[in-house]
């Protein structure tokens, strides 16, 4: 699978040509986007087991629906916030 619409290039210069960010980004929107939907539809996979909720309301995956996002501008980041959780998350391994 591979970024064709929003074309990759314009993802990354939304993310400072830094694929990492923007991976990050997208991940962690997508999680939100994944967790919202699925406490909002609680009541329909307790009566229909689906394994992906977003796909069938929606037809997209989350991670194309953060992607729109970014390239939209719907959706940014702060850098110092970025940087501080990225030094928490690396504060154990070194």
């Amino acid at each position: 699978m591979s970024v064709t619409k929003p074309e990759i290039d314009t993802l990354l210069d939304k993310t400072e040509n830094n694929p990492y960010l923007l991976c990050s980004v997208a991940s962690k929107r997508a999680c939100d986007i994944n967790n919202m939907l699925r406490g909002q539809h609680l009541r329909v996979t307790a009566i229909q087991p689906l394994d992906d909720i977003t796909v069938a309301i929606s037809g997209k995956d989350t991670v194309s629906i953060a992607m729109q996002e970014i390239a939209d501008d719907v959706l940014g980041f702060d850098r110092q916030d970025f940087d501080n959780d990225l030094k928490g998350a690396n504060r154990g391994i070194l």
